[in-house]
């Protein structure tokens, strides 16, 4: 395994040209990219069709990754590899076979549920949790068996609890911050972080400024002083970037990210009625070129470089090695 894999666990961008070979050109070789919030499967499709021109017009830029040896492909052609995931679960409707077809096109993650309640899972913004549905629990099961990984980012405490009971593989949360150190309805309690950590399932740390203290003003010390206390907690296997950066888009993307179409008004979530704008990144993470300042940050606190390879993504490349197929079958990486 190379020791210099950087993997960022989600991001949301409107991709272009100058975005992809500026992502590249910063240094990370993999991104799991969101494909879908509210879309089903035939808009799904038609946002995967989008993609493959991308991997055409693209083609010395990027390249799609479903395996863990795609990877490593990436790095050693100096591309920038391309995970295809959902944060919701509307791209499957109400049938189960889908599972497997958005499998075969690329899909590696799907998130149970989003901010609200689906067929699946409760989303972290209801005021009731059920837990994992009858469907849910077969979706699971099927999720399970081809390989595609259980996302619970945005999904509520017991539904989240009861997916890591029921899935047969670790599940990720690909993009949250520990509850403890802000307490954001989407970052996640000691007893969803030990529950993850014991069934070695993965958490990506997200840069979006609602999950971290003081939002847009937290400074790199906090947020790696936040590393270091996860990592106290639940050691340091389990532990990714997973950044939620969000580019390129317009306030009315936001506004479907939050609202999809089963509101009337806007659903204002973590932000403000009158604050009609994405919020502002930390000056120390603008992009995906300042992932090294989290490296060097990491290093002034004592971390070590392999500990610090780990989190930047040598972690993700060893759960997607694990994940990314069916249970008897490994990349050889």
């Amino acid at each position: 395994m190379r020791s210099d894999v950087v993997i960022d666990g989600l991001q949301y961008n409107n991709w272009d040209r100058a975005l992809f070979q500026k992502t590249r050109d910063g240094g990370v070789h993999v991104v799991h990219v969101t494909v879908s919030y509210w879309e089903d499967f035939r808009e799904t499709l038609l946002k995967i069709t989008e993609w493959h021109r991308h991997f055409v017009n693209h083609s010395d830029l990027i390249m799609p990754v479903k395996t863990a040896a795609d990877v490593l492909e990436a790095q050693r052609s100096n591309r920038l590899g391309i995970v295809f995931g959902f944060q919701n679960c509307s791209p499957i409707n109400d049938d189960l076979g889908l599972v497997q077809v958005l499998h075969e096109l690329g899909a590696r993650f799907m998130q149970l549920s989003y901010n609200n309640q689906s067929l699946l899972a409760t989303g972290c913004y209801e005021d009731e949790d059920s837990g994992i549905t009858r469907f849910g629990k077969q979706v699971i099961q099927e999720m399970n068996r081809v390989g595609m990984v259980i996302d619970m980012s945005h999904s509520a405490e017991r539904s989240t609890l009861h997916a890591i009971e029921l899935s047969s593989r670790p599940i990720a949360i690909t993009h949250a911050n520990p509850a403890f150190y802000h307490p954001a309805l989407r970052n996640k309690s000691n007893t969803v972080l030990d529950a993850l950590a014991e069934s070695g399932g993965m958490l990506g740390l997200s840069l979006y400024p609602f999950h971290l203290k003081n939002g847009s003003a937290c400074t790199l010390q906090s947020f790696c002083e936040m590393i270091e206390q996860t990592v106290e907690r639940i050691g340091i296997d389990q532990l990714g970037i997973g950044s939620d950066l969000c580019q390129n888009w317009g306030y009315d993307t936001l506004e479907w990210m939050r609202s999809g179409r089963w509101t009337f008004v806007a659903d204002h979530g973590e932000g403000s009625a009158a604050d009609q704008r994405w919020p502002d990144q930390p000056e120390w993470f603008q992009g995906s070129s300042d992932l090294p300042n989290i490296k060097s940050g990491l290093a002034q606190r004592g971390f070590s470089e392999v500990d610090i390879n780990k989190i930047m993504g040598n972690n993700w490349l060893r759960f997607f090695q694990a994940s990314f197929g069916p249970p008897a079958t490994s990349d050889a990486v």
